[in-house]
């Protein structure tokens, strides 16, 4: 998931991810809430990527 600033639903998002999924990779493009403080509590793959305004260049980084 890329995220950045999201900490009023990234507690939800990933409360519900976590049924279905086996892994849960975050690439924070920036953020400066405590969206990373947030992803902690679910994963420990927590990736920091310096946003370039391309998506795909983030995607790619998370594959």
């Amino acid at each position: 998931m890329i995220v950045k600033n999201e900490e009023k639903v990234l507690g939800r998002v990933l409360e519900s991810a976590k049924k279905f999924a086996d892994e849960i990779i975050i690439v924070d493009t920036g953020s400066t809430d405590k969206t990373k403080d947030i992803a902690r509590k679910y994963t420990d793959k927590i990736y920091d990527f310096k946003w370039i305004d391309d998506f795909a260049a983030a995607r790619n980084y998370s594959f």
